[in-house]
């Protein structure tokens, strides 16, 4: 307890140091569609959709492998983020990273320019309630997007993260089918993969597949990071208090 209570401490201190829109400071762009990760000798492992109720268990598995990911997280959609305060807290204090998914998991290339921003801000201020700042990093739902849409994420200070491995947990989310998701994913990895998509809504990914892309990356030497530092981007550009 003693550890949590410190680590939300931390937090709570470096979130005074974050960048403003104004001030951002990253090497990463803004607006750019980015597929995978340009750091040496590591992957990302990240997550879409939640926190749900399996976020829990995965955020355990990770802590017991000593790995950490990124997880692009709704407001609205298979549960409401108020019910899932403490579990959000827990993902940054134990390390990983919070991006946004969006507020309802709404198909970005259909709203204009307003749409778009009502989608991001909405979560940007859950998440300062939650967390005291919001991200920089998103990634769009369904990776639905256009020109317009980058401009207009570009715009609110936003990179834009796709996948290299696409594990298809989502069709693949039965006992029977999960090894179709493995399989993917490790021969994404044996392609030059770094950057994969996998759901946290699914019992089957958490208890199942992610325990196997665990043990294989434990075999191959590979470290999972946050996507911003497997981008070689610093912590402190990972979020902001305020435009």
């Amino acid at each position: 307890m003693y550890k949590q209570v410190l680590s939300y401490m931390v937090l709570a201190s470096h979130a005074l140091a974050l960048p403003t829109l104004s001030t951002r400071q990253s090497n990463v762009p803004y607006g750019t569609v980015i597929y995978s990760c340009t750091q040496p000798g590591v992957v990302a492992l990240t997550f879409d959709d939640g926190p749900f109720i399996y976020t829990e268990q995965l955020l355990n598995t990770l802590r017991a492998s000593g790995q950490r990911a990124t997880f692009f997280i709704n407001g609205q959609n298979w549960d409401n983020i108020n019910n899932h305060v403490s579990t959000v807290r827990r993902m940054v204090a134990e390390g990983h990273q919070v991006g946004s998914h969006t507020w309802s998991h709404a198909d970005l290339a259909t709203p204009d320019a307003a749409g778009v921003t009502s989608q991001m801000t909405q979560l940007e201020a859950a998440l300062s309630s939650i967390l005291g700042y919001f991200p920089q990093y998103m990634r769009p739902p369904y990776f639905s997007y256009n020109d317009a849409v980058l401009r207009t994420l570009g715009s609110l200070g936003y990179h834009v993260i796709q996948c290299d491995i696409d594990t298809l947990d989502w069709r693949y989310n039965t006992p029977a089918t999960t090894g179709m998701s493995y399989s993917t994913y490790e021969n994404g990895l044996n392609g030059g993969g770094t950057n994969s998509l996998m759901h946290d809504i699914h019992q089957t990914t958490v208890e199942t597949l992610v325990p196997r892309v665990l043990s294989l990356l434990a075999q191959r030497g590979l470290r999972s990071v946050p996507v911003g530092e497997c981008l070689g981007d610093a912590p402190a550009n990972w979020y902001r208090t305020s435009r």
